[in-house]
């Protein structure tokens, strides 16, 4: 039995002016009314053929998004439908709706043909996972996706944990594209050792040959001041003891959330804010006892309390 679906036309009417006609923008999606300017609808989607030339045949035709390294497959991957209904809406028969689970069934088997495949879906999944607890954009965990896959065709991952490998490219990507994450904050989200990921770091250092560089302390004074609520005077001031300890060559091979922290602290005394080192040293994830020794250097080569003060 044949189901023909009729679709009807109706016409719309602007609900200011009552006109019929109607004005399309092609950029910015808009259906406009060309009597009163009023907006029926916007963000609507362009469905028609591709204004430009991917390939040299003559064929624009859009044929869905582009490649993702965020997914195993790079997103071009088929699914069927958890719903057992047809085109029409209709219920299928008990014995199609068994052939479709056999059919998603060994459709979920053949994504992952072996064991690397599935530790890079399994990979994935923990970015997807990570990417919103830290805040971070689309582009850093797809360079983490990348290096995740060169570490797989260079067989590192072999003899080490998932979530190690995997927490160390995505630090190594965020040094790459200059998102400041610290170690401690990684290891926390993985739930796995600092020590692990540095171990697995210094190995994708090795034998990928990364070119990152250098963290600048700088850019952590913001996340601290925030995380204890400083003034603006403040991180103006731990800015400016920072420059003067940066030109000062006394903290080249510092931990840079050590610097940037011992920075906050003699700018809070400064400007008389009341922040104890407990409470600094807990939001750079610290010890009081790093800030205190910077601290009597910072005193010593810079006269921290005379000249800036």
């Amino acid at each position: 039995m044949t189901t023909v679906q009729v679709v009807k036309k109706t016409k719309i009417f602007c609900d200011y002016c009552h006109a019929s006609k109607f004005v399309t923008d092609q950029v910015i999606g808009e259906t406009i009314c060309s009597s009163c300017g009023f907006v029926i609808s916007e963000n609507a989607e362009d469905r028609g053929a591709e204004r430009r030339l991917i390939s040299d045949t003559a064929d624009t035709a859009r044929t869905g998004p582009g490649l993702s390294l965020k997914m195993h497959d790079k997103g071009l991957n088929t699914r069927i439908g958890a719903q057992n209904k047809d085109a029409v809406g209709k219920p299928l028969s008990g014995k199609t709706t068994q052939m479709f689970d056999r059919l998603r069934k060994w459709d979920s088997r053949s994504q992952t043909k072996n064991s690397a495949e599935r530790n890079l879906r399994f990979a994935l999944i923990e970015f997807d996972k990570v990417q919103s607890k830290l805040g971070l954009s689309d582009t850093v965990v797809e360079r983490a996706s990348l290096f995740y896959r060169k570490a797989i065709e260079r067989n590192i991952i072999r003899g080490r944990t998932v979530k190690s490998i995997a927490a160390a490219c995505l630090y190594a990507s965020c040094r790459d594209l200059e998102h400041h994450r610290s170690l401690t904050e990684i290891a926390d989200q993985f739930v796995i050792k600092r020590k692990e990921i540095a171990r697995a770091y210094r190995i994708l250092f090795r034998e990928l040959e990364f070119t990152v560089s250098v963290v600048d302390p700088i850019k952590s004074i913001s996340k601290i001041a925030s995380k204890i609520g400083t003034s603006e005077k403040t991180i103006r001031k731990a800015t400016q003891i920072l420059t003067a300890a940066q030109d000062a060559g006394i903290i080249a091979g510092k931990n840079p959330e050590i610097v940037a922290a011992t920075a906050v602290y003699a700018a809070c005394v400064i400007t008389g804010e009341s922040k104890s080192q407990t409470e600094i040293a807990a939001a750079a994830n610290t010890s009081t006892v790093s800030i205190r020794n910077r601290i009597q250097e910072f005193k010593t080569k810079l006269d921290l309390f005379g000249t800036l003060s």
